[in-house]
């Protein structure tokens, strides 16, 4: 009997049944229907199945061959388990629709000033972030002591999501900053160092009373005017031989970060004029980084001594005969005693060994330098000495050696300052003083071809100024 024989017989007998009789055989009939439907669902499936393997390696699903997806695995009863999970896609692929998830938190940056009294967990705590990383920084050692040294007006910035600290930079300057990141899941530390951008300025000026009121009006600051007065500080006194109409002009850096000026460099070459004569100079860096100024043809600046030693405001006695102020009675004055404010630095006028420090009779308070075996230089009535200006030690020129007073026969405050050469007394103002050695003599190929340009430079912003001042 065919299944369709089976049902319109059935059902023809289901009609004549009483009630209770035809409940029963509906349940019955039911149960028959269910096990039929599985059993032909589960043979189409294995044919699906059969026809998968005839043609895989052949069709491709959203970019991925059948070959790699994984198979069915047949179970105990007979069926077939479908994997729960299909391999990821490739990137270039198309995902297939999914339900939307919440959005991992972003990593967002936060700045913070540094305050008075504040430490790294208080700052931590302001901004919400887990005090845990900072033992990790800590542990960096070495690198990481800037974080134990913060300084009200510091900048930090960190970059977190949420709770956890993934980068923080601490700026210690315009340029300079500390940077700690994070990678696989550990602290590392960096220092990064800006790079200014250097512009070629130039300045010039004429004397009418000073030097510095002059530089003033050029535009000049006042580490440029006394960077100049540096220089040209061997051979001129800007004190005393200073004169109306004496000129300067000078190429000098200026430094920019992010299209600001920040500071002024070094003056490149400069050229001053006093009392008709002219002298120049030219800066030379080394391959070393040490710089130094010469002269056109590559004689150095420099002196083997400076020709005043502190800062004064008058010469108050000259070298010579004159009248002691104490004593009374004349007497030859074997130096040059300079007028200034008490407690004015004194440096010493060139390299040299501390031979003698102590008090010398009217000299009071005295300190002798030994510059090799030619010359020597005393300085006398100090307040007090340096506390590194002690007998036998090594001085550099321009060194401080101790403080302007008035002791011994001293009616005021001031500097008395000697020259001497093989012993003999000279006159500090006058003598004549040693250069300090010339350019290398491996460099100076070198030296007269930068000279030459820059000095061809200085003339061409000379001319250029001219020519806008004739309009």
């Amino acid at each position: 009997m065919d299944y369709n024989s089976f049902l319109k017989r059935d059902y023809k007998s289901l009609v004549d049944m009483p009630g209770q009789r035809r409940a029963l055989h509906l349940s019955r009939l039911h149960v028959i229907l269910v096990a039929a439907g599985a059993l032909v669902i589960g043979t189409l499936l294995a044919l699906a199945s059969d026809d998968a393997a005839a043609t895989r390696g052949q069709l491709t699903v959203n970019g991925i061959a059948p070959a790699s997806l994984p198979a069915a695995v047949p179970t105990d009863e007979g069926r077939l388990r479908l994997p729960l999970a299909l391999p990821e896609l490739p990137v270039s692929a198309a995902p297939p629709a999914a339900a939307p998830r919440a959005a991992e938190p972003a990593a967002d940056w936060q700045e913070s000033r540094i305050r008075r009294g504040d430490t790294l967990s208080s700052i931590f705590k302001r901004l919400g972030l887990a005090q845990g990383a900072i033992h990790e920084l800590v542990r960096l050692g070495k690198p990481a002591r800037v974080l134990r040294r913060l300084q009200p007006g510091q900048t930090l910035r960190v970059r977190h999501d949420g709770e956890r600290l993934l980068e923080l930079v601490i700026r210690e300057s315009d340029l300079e900053s500390v940077r700690f990141y994070q990678v696989d899941g550990q602290f590392h530390v960096q220092r990064v160092v800006r790079e200014l951008e250097r512009r070629v300025a130039f300045g010039a000026g004429t004397i009418e009373s000073s030097l510095f009121e002059s530089g003033i009006a050029a535009g000049l600051s006042n580490a440029l005017i006394m960077e100049l007065a540096g220089i040209f500080g061997w051979d001129i006194d800007f004190v005393l031989d200073i004169r109306k109409g004496d000129q300067f002009r000078l190429l000098y850096e200026e430094q920019y970060l992010d299209g600001r000026k920040v500071a002024d460099g070094p003056i490149l070459a400069a050229e001053f004029t006093n009392r008709g004569k002219t002298w120049r100079a030219i800066r030379y860096t080394y391959a070393d980084g040490r710089s130094d100024y010469y002269d056109p043809s590559g004689l150095s600046m420099r002196k083997a001594f400076l020709r005043t030693p502190v800062d004064f405001t008058r010469i108050s006695s000259r070298f010579g005969k004159r009248k002691h102020p104490v004593l009374n009675r004349m007497r030859t004055h074997k130096g040059v005693d300079y007028a200034a404010r008490a407690g004015t630095p004194i440096r010493a006028a060139g390299d040299g060994k501390i031979v003698f420090r102590g008090r010398k009779g009217g000299y009071g308070r005295t300190i002798i330098i030994q510059h090799g075996a030619r010359y020597s230089t005393l300085y006398a009535h100090m307040s007090r000495y340096h506390k590194r200006a002690r007998k036998g030690r090594y001085v550099k020129q321009g060194q401080v050696i101790g403080y302007v007073g008035s002791s011994g026969l001293a009616t005021g405050p001031h500097l008395h300052y000697e020259f001497r050469v093989n012993g003999v007394h000279r006159n500090p103002l006058t003598v004549r003083l040693p250069n300090a050695r010339p350019i290398a003599r491996s460099r100076k190929d070198n030296f007269l071809a930068h000279a030459q340009r820059v000095m061809a430079q200085l003339d061409m912003y000379t001319e250029t100024q001219l020519a806008s001042l004739r309009r």
